[in-house]
């Protein structure tokens, strides 16, 4: 066996780069213990990374490997240490992006989001196909809310049925707001945790210029990583507008009865705990709050939720990444879902929207369950 030589500048780097706490890890484990990939018996190991890291040790660039961690935020949580694990993965990714060595399908994503503004490879005039016959309306500095319409749901086809949602439930709530339009560009979060700090830097720069020119106060998120990213990085760049996801707005209006729903849906729901909504933002309740009012109180859960949910897979840039199909946590989702007896599997992201479709099919439960955001079920109680 081959001894690998030490290579400490390279810690050095990577702790100028935001890994500022890699070297309190102590190496205990607890971060691969609670590692999704552990369950799968997948190539990615967060501990091992961080070793290398900390030693500053060639082997770690594979895809598989520096660009396996989905960012779900369960080691952070369980590290004794306070190792902000995600920022060692981040700086270790930066580093690389730094030599243009990225995975080639995440470097079509940057380029996409450098040249059209958004990570799907789709034209920016694209970006506003969702709203056509539905009224919805531009905002101006009259109108209490811009609502921000994730990219995936703005040019997926399956996502753009959670962009309708959103309007159709905002406008029977009589709640003020509009969309920019196609002025609007790509939150960046994902390219952040790609390693591009640079594009990252400079997009939400000009994001939260435009916001400012137009009167931004409060914004509402369709995604998770759109709200994370708006809540967490975006004020240390100098914004100073709020962020909401939706659900904790429309669990509100609900509760306080500006919100109306006309009847429930007559079926059993189990509830998937995004990353970013749940493990990153720590929100729980008001979900869970909406699919009672949606149903009935017919809300069922699996044996993994809140900080203990099973991630998608979709998180820290893997969403456009192939994964095979004995490593995809989104497939174990489906068969837990489906253990509870519920009809649909509800979730409050466009990402895990996108990752369990994709499993519902690949496991061949198309008939036994249904996937739809909190969103969809809201419109149809209406």
């Amino acid at each position: 066996m081959t001894a690998l030589t030490p290579f400490y500048e390279v810690n050095e780097a990577l702790v100028a780069m935001g890994a500022e706490k890699l070297n309190l890890c102590m190496q205990c484990g607890m971060c691969a213990g609670s590692c999704p990939w552990r369950i799968v018996d997948g190539p990615f190991n967060v501990r091992r990374l961080i070793r290398m890291a900390q030693m500053g040790v060639e082997g770690y660039e594979s895809d598989d490997i520096l660009y396996g961690c989905t960012t779900c935020n369960k080691c952070v949580l369980k590290c004794p240490r306070g190792v902000t694990i995600i920022d060692v993965v981040r700086a270790m990714r930066t580093m690389i992006a730094e030599t243009g060595a990225i995975p080639a399908v995440l470097k079509t994503v940057t380029g996409s989001v450098h040249s059209r503004r958004n990570p799907w490879s789709e034209p920016e005039e694209k970006r506003t196909e969702w709203m056509e016959g539905l009224d919805v309306p531009l905002f101006d500095g009259d109108k209490e809310y811009f609502l921000f319409v994730c990219c995936t749901s703005a040019y997926d086809v399956r996502s753009r049925k959670i962009a309708k949602a959103m309007t159709q439930v905002l406008k029977a709530a009589g709640v003020s707001f509009g969309v920019i339009g196609q002025e609007e560009s790509c939150c960046a979060e994902s390219v952040r945790k790609i390693g591009d700090e640079e594009l990252f830097m400079t997009t939400a720069e000009k994001n939260i210029k435009l916001y400012q020119e137009k009167g931004v106060k409060k914004v509402i998120t369709t995604s998770p990583h759109c709200y994370y990213t708006f809540t967490r990085e975006y004020p240390e760049l100098g914004a100073d507008f709020e962020a909401i996801h939706y659900t904790q707005l429309l669990a509100r209006l609900i509760e306080s009865g500006q919100l109306k729903l006309s009847k429930t849906l007559d079926t059993k729901v189990t509830y998937h705990d995004p990353c970013y909504l749940g493990r990153h933002s720590e929100v729980y309740d008001e979900p869970r709050a909406l699919i009672n009012a949606a149903t009935g109180g017919n809300l069922v859960e699996m044996g993994r939720i809140r900080k203990e949910s099973l991630c998608c897979g979709a998180g820290g840039g893997r969403l456009w990444m192939e994964t095979p199909p004995e490593w995809r946590f989104s497939d174990l989702r489906i068969h837990e879902a489906c253990e509870t007896g519920a009809a649909i599997l509800a979730t409050a992201c466009p990402y895990c929207v996108s990752m369990l479709e994709d499993s519902r099919k690949t496991v061949n439960k198309e008939e036994e369950i249904q996937i739809r955001d909190i969103s969809e079920l809201l419109a149809e109680a209406l």
